[in-house]
């Protein structure tokens, strides 16, 4: 994980790619009961973060974040992952890999305008609709000749490993195929 010191090489874009160390400390510290912290569907929101209050005869009780107790089956709540997992950037590393889980995680990091996410081997991107300074040639230059676990979620990241692969001869795949197979 970057220090805020190594974001500046990403200039104006680091607050659109990782959030601020300050924030990763606060999370790794942040209170959390994991037998009792559950996601629970909501007609309105689809999942809700909950705490479970009580769980008998194939029934569940969650006393939602917002205030509200409902009583739903156990098959409509959802572990949830430490808020040290919030805004991850792959989500392969989560804990509970779920539904709300990942809804989650991907509306928290698209609410910070990070909109670029790991899940395994995928790049995961939420359109802002809008133009965000990430893809400026200071970005471009910051992700150059970098493994992809050593810099934020990017396209570019993604682009500059399969440019690194193709120059060292290294094959990667896609769809049960290797290029090295195909241009053999």
């Amino acid at each position: 994980m970057s220090t805020d010191a190594e974001m500046e090489a990403y200039g104006p874009a680091a607050v659109f790619l990782r959030k601020p160390e300050k924030e990763r400390i606060e999370a790794q510290t942040a209170p959390f009961d994991a037998k009792s912290a559950y996601f629970v569907t909501d007609p309105d929101e689809m999942y809700v973060k909950g705490k479970l209050t009580k769980k008998e005869g194939g029934k569940a009780t969650v006393e939602t974040d917002g205030g509200k107790t409902v009583t739903v089956k156990e098959d409509d709540i959802h572990p949830r992952n430490p808020p040290k997992f919030d805004k991850i950037e792959d989500m392969a590393m989560m804990t509970h890999l779920n539904e709300p889980c990942v809804l989650y995680n991907l509306k928290e990091r698209f609410a910070s305008w990070m909109i670029y996410t790991y899940s395994g081997l995928f790049c995961v991107v939420v359109n802002p609709y809008k133009w965000l300074p990430v893809y400026d040639a200071q970005v471009v230059v910051a992700y150059r000749g970098k493994k992809r676990i050593e810099a934020p979620p990017h396209i570019f990241s993604i682009s500059d490993n399969a440019y690194q692969f193709m120059l060292t001869g290294k094959m990667f795949y896609c769809e049960k195929t290797t290029y090295e197979s195909i241009y053999a």
